[in-house]
């Protein structure tokens, strides 16, 4: 999810979420990291179901977490899920940055369990739609059960932004977009308006 003009940042409630573990998974921006390319649209990956990680994929996806965090810091973004970056397994990082604090939460094979019949509207963007954003009305609690990034069982409760932003990024997981909870009409305007900018921007580059 991208972190758009409108974004308060600072604005979550989690409970049982073991931070120090996501920590450990980090980039150290000490050294030079390779920043991961971000999948834009139409790419058919942004459209596919992820498979769910498998025990013997951990060790794959703890390597891949510290390029996703730098990319998603660099973009800069507060969510980035794996399809995002062209792997098409089920587990995103999330990081609010409240007071410019680093909170991540690293989020394997996420399954929401309980939402609030209360919505909750605010504005969207997202790293794989550039510059685009629009007002997307989702629950506006949820109750998420995740494995970790060392394997452990966990549930987090969220609501705020921090629940609009775990939602964006099952969404991923699921093929789907913030723009398939709009209108026809304001989706296509929006994927037109995207086709014609990254149109110009390569043309610009040549």
């Amino acid at each position: 999810m991208a972190a758009g003009p409108a974004v308060a940042r600072g604005e979550a409630a989690a409970e049982a979420v073991d931070r120090a573990a996501s920590h450990r998974y980090m980039p150290d921006m000490s050294d030079t990291i390779e920043m991961l390319p971000i999948v834009v649209v139409p790419d058919p990956i942004l459209k596919a179901r992820a498979r769910p990680v498998a025990a013997t994929e951990m060790d794959q996806v703890r390597g891949l977490l510290p390029r996703m965090f730098a990319t998603m810091y660099q973009a800069p973004g507060i969510g980035l899920a794996a399809p995002q970056v062209g792997v098409g397994l089920r587990f995103a990082i999330v990081d609010l940055m409240p007071d410019d604090k680093p909170t991540p939460i690293v989020l394997i094979n996420p399954e929401v369990i309980a939402r609030s019949e209360e919505l909750a509207t605010r504005e969207e963007g997202c790293l794989s739609l550039p510059g685009q954003y629009a007002d997307v009305t989702r629950p506006a609690r949820v109750m998420v059960r995740y494995t970790d990034a060392d394997g452990a069982k966990r549930q987090i409760e969220a609501d705020g932004l921090l629940a609009a932003c775990i939602q964006h990024e099952i969404d991923h997981l699921d093929g789907i977009l913030f723009v398939d909870h709009l209108s026809a009409l304001k989706r296509n305007m929006i994927l037109r308006r995207l086709a014609k900018e990254l149109r110009q921007k390569r043309a610009e580059a040549m």
